[in-house]
């Protein structure tokens, strides 16, 4: 009787949250109200301020492209909950309008429609408003203030507290954390009234054998997410299956909840704390179904968990994808798509690597496996380790066995499908890979021999030798010939050493207007001025970034043009190049080289975050970059403005610090410099130096630091403050860690990092 009063109560408050009745509904929203991707801070949002809905920037798109969403408005992370183009980004400068006809739609810079609000194929019109509502659902309303569209109804990937699905309804996995694309898995509450997760294939989205399904088979089934945390099945008035097998246990004003289908196929269930507190600002997994994706996906088509050649492995409860020796990521971005083998795949020709039995060698994995790829068995009591070898070797189709440690050995062909690795899978994966670089071996192998030169040798002595006094001729010629061409390669060197050394190209103010088409496409406002993209129409194939400064400060001797020389003399892998430089009247431009993966701030502040070995190389990279500024640059420079903002991401994800010699530069005699016009950001610049009568590379030293332990935490500093109501900065947060002795909750949720806590 209890358990029926509950599910009632439940299904009553759930009727009252949907937007039904028109009291309870703030029409915020009125016709011809618009919103635009170039103001990222103006948005629509609930009464309580807890959600919104506008345009949030993608992720290492350097502010190129956006996404229509709802989000969490009062965390740091502002997590998205539904986007309306996910598989059609809108470029800089789209809009969104409520229009007089009462439609939502979405527009592009040119007016073209890129999304509208649509029911079943059809475009909703006649609202008379809209209102993004505290349950994080946005609706349009009639003149009878009822819903006649709702987000609710057209999920994406997540389900919040409040909402229903009816059957038939879907959730699509993203493409990758970061990217909102559809992916390669499905949730979906089918008409039968089950609840099934599916591996899709893409584009046809044909279903492969379902993964995990709840097993309910009923006419009139519906998927309640409700407000006290529970996720359930209901059958009627009956509640016939349950999905949530944990509760917080709080109140709901303590915890925001979602639950999504994430990338790699898990559905999971989240929790985050309402009030921002400094211990915990990232969501926590209260469950996931299934437990363990790496086993629990066993159909006979489709990749597995991960892509093909890889295989699956569960690390602090989380699925990660790895490659074999000898294979590599296919996309560094995104390792669900796949391994590729790094030596060229088996010809079966007769000049193939794998015909030279001595070539090949086998790489172990322990309980690994490739369950689905099978295409012959040798199974007998003369069949031992060496022997599963030697039938791969003297096999061209074989690319990896699996020996169960007894008398069963199984041949697998490429590509090497729905790999996993777990203490539960028997026997041991022997992969096969050439032991040398069998590329530079055909290609030695395609040169001629020295049988073949010996005959041209032959040949041309036999004619030489008709006669002395030619001979003669032909090597006086020969020599002068050779003479000649050494003297031209010694002018062509001086030729290009004199270019290297020479000053950096000066532009004209209407070269540059013309190449960043009079100023429109601006990636960035930064301390010394604003950065535009441009190309030139002598070299049409290289973008610029070009920057016009606000003010540059004049110190004595020294002159925009010397300062701007130098600078670009200055040449490091880790640093940003400057091409030219625009001196005319007032306008002072500087010409950088463009990088195409914007700063380091939205690879390490955006919705996913860089593996750990990435931001390790990040790291040192920036810190080769600073050395070589303070300590091996002929001129020493002081950067004065060290922060993730300043760092640039070049194509291969190499850092890049940008803004070098802007603030002071250095000559080779002088160790300090004074104060006057120093430029910094609060939070990278130390205290201490504000009240000094002068700098050194120590501000620098100082900034890295800072930085450094957000490349760690994946956490911004300035975010932090915010989130903990300026209480506690960052640094003071890391540093509590320290003195506690619990570092590990500076990388919570990052498995790959507490692996590397020394």
């Amino acid at each position: 009787m209890a358990s029926s009063t509950l599910l009632v109560l439940n299904s009553l408050l759930l009727l009252l949250l949907l937007p039904t009745a028109s009291a309870a509904i703030n029409c915020g929203v009125q016709k011809h109200s618009s919103l635009s991707s170039l103001d990222t801070n103006s948005f629509w949002a609930s009464p309580s301020g807890e959600f919104a809905f506008g345009f949030r920037e993608l992720p290492g798109k350097n502010g190129s492209l956006f996404l229509l969403s709802i989000w969490f408005n009062k965390i740091p992370d502002e997590t998205i909950v539904w986007s309306a183009n996910g598989n059609n980004p809108a470029p800089k400068g789209s809009s969104v309008n409520l229009t007089e006809t009462g439609e939502l739609v979405l527009f592009d810079p040119q007016g073209a429609e890129l999304w509208n609000a649509t029911t079943n194929g059809v475009a909703v019109a006649a609202a008379t408003c809209a209102a993004m509502l505290d349950v994080g659902n946005f609706v349009l309303l009639n003149g009878d203030s009822d819903p006649i569209w709702q987000s609710f109804k057209l999920p994406t990937d997540t389900i919040l507290p409040g909402q229903i699905f009816d059957t038939p309804t879907n959730l699509s996995s993203r493409e990758s954390p970061a990217s909102y694309a559809d992916g390669r898995f499905l949730l979906s509450l089918q008409g039968d009234g089950n609840l099934v997760l599916y591996p899709l294939s893409r584009p046809s989205l044909h279903k492969f054998a379902a993964y995990w399904s709840s097993g309910t088979v009923g006419g009139n089934s519906t998927l309640i997410f409700d407000e006290a945390g529970y996720i359930y099945i209901k059958e009627g008035t009956q509640k016939i299956y349950n999905l949530t097998r944990k509760n917080l246990g709080g109140s709901k004003e303590d915890f925001y909840q979602l639950a999504r289908i994430g990338h790699d196929g898990v559905f999971r269930q989240y929790y985050h704390p309402r009030k921002a507190g400094c211990d915990n600002l990232t969501w926590e997994v209260l469950q996931s179904i299934p437990e363990d994706i790496c086993l629990a996906i066993t159909g006979d088509l489709g990749s597995g968990a991960c892509g093909y050649n890889s295989y699956c492995a569960v690390t602090n409860s989380e699925p990660n994808c790895f490659c074999p020796e000898g294979y590599s990521f296919l996309d560094q971005s995104n390792k669900y798509k796949g391994c590729k083998p790094d030596f060229p795949l088996p010809s079966c020709q007769a000049n193939g690597w794998e015909a030279r039995h001595e070539l090949i060698e086998f790489k172990e994995l322990l309980n690994t496996n490739w369950p689905l790829t099978d295409y012959d068995l040798q199974v007998g009591s003369g069949v031992d380790e060496e022997t599963c070898k030697q039938l791969c070797r003297e096999d061209c189709f074989c690319a990896t066995i699996i020996f169960d440690g007894k008398e069963s050995c199984w041949k697998k062909k490429h590509p090497l499908s729905n790999g996993r690795k777990d203490a539960s899978v028997a026997g041991k994966a022997l992969i096969k890979v050439p032991k040398v670089n069998v590329t530079h071996m055909l290609l030695n192998e395609n040169c001629p021999s020295k049988k073949d030169q010996s005959t041209v040798i032959l040949i041309i002595s036999v004619l030489l030798g008709s006669s002395a006094f030619i001979n003669l001729l032909l090597i006086l010629a020969i020599s002068l010939a050779i003479f000649f061409l050494y003297r031209q390669k010694q002018l062509n060197l001086s030729s290009v050493s004199s270019m290297t050394s020479s000053s950096v190209r000066s532009y004209t103010y209407k070269e540059l207007e013309e190449a960043t088409g009079g100023f429109k496409q601006k990636l960035g406002k930064g301390a010394f001025g604003t950065v535009y993209k441009g190309v030139l129409k002598s070299d049409p194939g290289r973008f610029l970034a070009v920057k016009k400064l606000d003010k540059v400060v004049q110190e004595g001797e020294k002159e925009f043009k010397t300062e701007v020389n130098a600078i670009g003399q200055t040449h490091h892998r880790n640093l940003v190049r400057l091409f030219g430089y625009c001196d005319e009247g007032e306008n002072r431009l500087l010409v950088y080289e463009y990088m195409s993966n914007g700063s380091l701030a939205s690879l390490l502040f955006g919705i996913s975050r860089p593996d750990w070995n990435q931001r390790v190389q990040i790291a040192l990279g920036i810190a080769r970059g600073l050395m070589y500024l303070h300590e091996e640059c002929s001129n020493q420079i002081i950067h004065c403005d060290i922060k993730p903002q300043n760092i640039l991401m070049d194509e291969y994800l190499v850092p890049r610090i940008s803004d070098f010699g802007l603030a002071k530069l250095l000559l080779v005699d002088q160790t300090r410099v004074t104060r006057t016009g120093v430029r910094g950001t609060i939070g990278y610049f130390a205290p201490e130096w504000f009240r000094r009568g002068s700098i050194t590379v120590k501000v620098d030293v100082y900034g890295f630091g800072v930085m450094l332990i957000e490349i760690i935490c994946c956490k911004s500093s300035v975010a932090f403050a915010v989130g903990c109501n300026q209480e506690e900065a960052l640094i003071d947060w890391a540093y509590h860690c320290y003195t506690q002795r619990k570092m590990e909750k500076m990388v919570e949720n990052d498995e790959e990092a507490r692996n590397d806590l020394k």
